[in-house]
């Protein structure tokens, strides 16, 4: 995680078992994300949703996010990968467990 003008910035790969990989970019500050992206070969029906998911974590405490993603997730079809693996994958990334 390299840190820069006191943003850290994390980088991680979680390959679903059976299924899909999510590859997660994170910038926070202050445990609150700054920005951050999802790529991968999953799939969301909307093929939007995931610009969605980015935009609706900005500005949100760290704390937060997994409950955000698992609410996020009620209302987009995902194929190979669950709200958790993507809970799991940030994780990862900001090195810190939320749940």
């Amino acid at each position: 995680m390299a840190q820069k003008s006191g943003i850290s910035e994390g980088r991680a790969d979680h390959k679903v078992p059976g299924g899909k990989l999510i590859r997660v970019h994170v910038w926070h500050r202050n445990g609150v994300v700054d920005k951050v992206r999802f790529y991968g070969d999953f799939f969301m029906h909307p093929e939007e949703a995931v610009e969605e998911l980015e935009e609706s974590l900005k500005g949100r405490d760290v704390s937060e996010t997994a409950r955000l993603i698992r609410s996020f997730f009620e209302n987009v079809e995902i194929v190979g990968a669950t709200a958790e693996d993507f809970i799991h994958a940030l994780s990862l990334a900001i090195k810190k467990e939320i749940s």
